[in-house]
């Protein structure tokens, strides 16, 4: 039952990796790249010399740039580079380039650059956010960040914000004014929105529960809804009397079903429901 279950979870974290490096590959290939933005990263670095040195294209630099730095990062860090970020890293360019041979994108979908911009990066953004999810990551930049992490005292969202903004501004000399513009919103678009992305999808509901009647409680969390349950004796300030606390966190899905069971069980407990999207532990997410 167990050997089962483990493998049903295993199973749904690939799907999970895939389907994260597959957004991420049209976000990049069907959005970013036909319309030149160039936001930063490894992604808006090739954009920029597949226009300046056209000998190669967009999908053969990424290629190249990500293998530079899977090579860089394998010598420099050792283990902290992953087989996880190598896997993602590679399968990502070479979906790229192979989308490149089976249909190529001469032009944009569309005559629409900002609705194509919308949708460049909010795929991005939900591909961002399955893969930090996953504890995964897509490579490019992320092992420079993780290179400086050890061997500097530099502040990495800063160095890599600025490392964008120079992609970003490079991209009004190579791609002209508009691709330079549409390019510096995409950056702020992705900014703001990976982050929000990825609390989204991480936000958990942290239970306080306090109640006279712990057992039936405790026991439905653990037996229906499966997860952990910590339980503090307290004490009503106002009436003096023996209270419980009971200390849980769980998916958004079943928090509606807990806070009617509590009050069913007792009408008369006291709940406090926080939001959370950083719960590190068994069932959740781990370091």
């Amino acid at each position: 039952m167990r050997s089962g279950m483990m493998e049903k979870n295993r199973i749904n974290y690939w799907l999970k990796v895939e389907a994260g490096v597959l957004l991420l590959t049209i976000g990049v290939y069907f959005f970013k790249t036909p319309n030149k933005f160039a936001t930063g990263g490894v992604s808006g670095l090739s954009v920029l010399l597949a226009k300046a040195f056209p000998a190669f294209t967009q999908a053969q630099y990424m290629a190249a740039i990500n293998v530079l730095l899977l090579v860089i990062g394998v010598i420099v860090l050792g283990k902290e580079c992953s087989g996880l970020t190598i896997f993602c890293s590679l399968q990502f360019s070479a979906l790229n380039w192979l989308l490149e041979i089976l249909v190529p994108m001469k032009e944009p979908f569309t005559s629409e650059p900002l609705m194509e911009l919308v949708y460049a990066m909010f795929l991005s953004g939900i591909a961002s956010g399955i893969l930090f999810d996953c504890n995964a990551s897509s490579g490019g930049t992320d092992i420079i960040a993780l290179i400086l992490k050890k061997y500097s005292t530099m502040d990495i969202g800063r160095a890599l914000l600025v490392t964008d903004m120079i992609i970003v501004m490079s991209n009004f000399f190579i791609n002209g004014i508009s691709a330079g513009l549409y390019s510096l919103l995409g950056l702020f678009m992705k900014t703001f929105l990976i982050d929000n992305i990825i609390e989204s999808m991480n936000l958990c509901k942290a239970f306080t529960i306090v109640t006279t009647k712990p057992e039936a409680i405790s026991d439905y969390i653990m037996s229906r809804l499966h997860h952990g349950v910590t339980m503090y004796e307290g004490e009503g300030g106002f009436t003096h009397g023996s209270k419980t606390m009971l200390l849980t966190v769980c998916r958004r899905a079943d928090a509606l079903k807990l806070r009617k069971y509590a009050k069913k069980a007792d009408p008369d407990c006291f709940i406090i429901i926080t939001n959370s999207s950083e719960i590190i532990g068994r069932g959740f997410r781990e370091v």
